[in-house]
């Protein structure tokens, strides 16, 4: 087969799944709630012991307080991302922050929170 019409059938496949994905909803953003995100993040980190769960007001993060200290829990697409909060920057950010690990293999996130849930995040955060 000739490399032109092989390219051309790779192309129109990819860009095929992709709109199939997209218009059946499999891309939209993963919504948490105080449920859903309990199971995710033991899906993550099965050993922990969950003290309490704080879901953003969009629904797309959600703060885990757990016996060995706090976690963040966000969407990353149809799927989620959690990390305990050891060795991150907390940066200010007019949606809410940005966290950045100190872990080259962990993406960075925004959190979109208001005002009162970033002051609020902010406290839980902290460590004891």
């Amino acid at each position: 087969m000739p490399l032109e019409i092989l390219l051309v059938l790779v192309v129109v496949g990819i860009t095929g799944i992709t709109l199939l994905l997209h218009l059946t909803g499999k891309s939209a953003q993963r919504e948490l709630t105080a449920d859903i995100a309990r199971d995710q993040w033991l899906r993550h980190a099965p050993d922990d012991a969950i003290i309490d769960v704080t879901v953003s007001h969009d629904r797309h993060s959600a703060l885990i307080r757990t016996e060995t200290g706090p976690g963040l829990l966000w969407s990353f697409g149809a799927d989620t991302v959690a990390r305990h909060l050891v060795d991150f920057d907390w940066i200010e950010h007019p949606d809410g922050f940005e966290v950045q690990f100190h872990d080259f293999a962990t993406p960075g996130t925004i959190i979109r929170l208001d005002e009162t849930e970033c002051a609020h995040w902010r406290h839980l955060m902290e460590p004891a």
